[in-house]
Parts: structure tokens; C-alpha cells; sequence
């Protein structure tokens, strides 16, 4: 399984790329104006700086909900490094921009998507990920989870190549059921990946291998 970290905090991306583990970073407008960056400029160029980090794999947003729009910006966002993902919304017209962009080599990331039939599109577009939100459908009291089961099932029945990013991962046992149930991805914030280090007979171990150690060394 993939580590994608879910964030526009540099630092953050630093650290999880220290840590060992990070195979890639998910972005999106509402995580660009949380670190207070603004203006198509600063956008890219804050992009690039995620990119000079990280090995592959940076999942940029179009805002264009218009065919020719996220083409446009598709395209701009590309050019900025070669490991850009280009992220278009599951909408009509962003299934139209998923095929031409797999037609021009570009890789893509459908998000917002929230049911099995929004995936099979994807996929038949050529989308190079696909991005289920499964905290967003707890809140609405359906198990994002399922989800993730049905659409492995699906892909694994019909050989698509659209590798499945369990978005919206609030917590570790979130993270673990989608490894359970053979995501290829999570994208979280970095206290979701950290969490996996905890564990309290763990804590309680080093505790008593170390006075250990101290009472035999005195």
C-alpha cells in the first residue's frame, strides 16, 4: 500500500518524507487557502516547492468545472513538474478531461467520488487514480468502507489499471481496514501515519527494557 500524505504544509511533508514511508501528496484548494496560499503564482509555485521534496506523485487541483477550463489548467499544472497528478472532480465534463488527459499521457486523480458507479466511469476514462471519500460518507452515516470493498471487487473483476485512493481517512483503523480491504492508496494527514507508531504495550515495554538496563548498569 501507498502513503500519501494529505496536505499543502511543507513542513509536514517534510517530516513524513523523513519518516521513511511517503510515497506521494494529495492537495486541494481548501488545503492551498488553510496555509495561506493564494493566487495562481503562488499556487505553482508552492506546487513546485511540494514537488523538490517528495520522490513522485503530487496530486494538483484544477478549479475549472468546464471541459475546456480543466484542460487548460490541466495542462499548466503538468508542465510545472513531471510529477504532478492532475485532480479533476467527478463531473461530466471531468470524465471528458480524465480521457483526453490518459489520451495525452497525463496522469489523473478523480475525486469527490462517493459511489461504485462514479468509479467504474473513472476508470473506463483512464483515470490513474480514483479517490473515494469514505470520512465524508461516515458523516453522512453510510460506511465509506464498503465502499473501498466494492470498488476493489469491481476493478478486480474487470483488470482496470485505476489504482484505488482511499480518500478522507480520519483515523489508523481507517487506514488499516483499507489496507485490509487492498486499497493501492491512502492519502491522510500526517497524525493518521504517526498514529501507526502507538501502542501502549509498546510504550510499556521500552519502559521496562530500560530500567532494566539502568538496574543492571548501576
Amino acid at each position: 500500500m501507498k502513503f500519501f500524505i494529505d496536505t499543502a504544509n511543507l513542513e509536514e511533508i517534510k517530516e513524513a518524507y523523513e519518516l521513511g514511508v511517503l510515497d506521494g501528496v494529495t492537495t486541494n484548494p481548501s488545503l492551498m487557502a488553510k496555509e495561506g496560499i493564494s493566487g495562481e503564482d503562488k499556487v505553482r509555485n508552492h506546487y513546485k516547492a511540494i514537488c523538490d521534496i517528495v520522490d513522485d506523485k503530487v496530486s494538483a487541483e484544477v478549479i475549472a468545472t468546464d471541459f475546456d477550463g480543466m484542460i487548460r489548467e490541466g495542462k499548466a499544472l503538468a508542465k510545472i513538474d513531471d510529477k504532478i497528478v492532475v485532480k479533476i472532480p467527478m463531473i461530466k465534463d471531468g470524465i471528458k478531461a480524465i480521457k483526453y488527459f490518459s489520451s495525452e499521457g497525463i496522469r489523473t486523480n478523480c475525486t469527490l467520488v462517493f459511489s461504485a458507479g462514479q468509479a467504474i466511469l473513472a476508470a473506463k476514462a483512464g483515470a490513474s487514480y480514483l479517490s473515494p471519500f469514505i470520512g465524508r460518507l461516515d458523516d453522512i452515516a453510510f460506511d465509506g468502507l464498503d465502499l473501498i470493498a466494492q470498488i476493489v471487487h469491481i476493478y478486480q473483476n474487470y483488470g482496470f489499471e485505476t489504482e484505488v485512493l482511499a480518500a478522507s481517512v480520519r483515523h489508523t483503523m481507517h487506514l488499516v481496514k483499507c489496507a485490509e480491504l487492498g486499497a493501492d492508496v491512502v492519502t491522510c494527514p500526517l497524525k493518521v501515519i504517526t498514529g501507526l507508531l502507538n501502542h501502549p504495550l509498546t510504550d510499556k515495554g521500552l519502559a521496562q527494557f530500560l530500567a532494566d538496563h539502568a538496574k543492571a548498569n548501576k
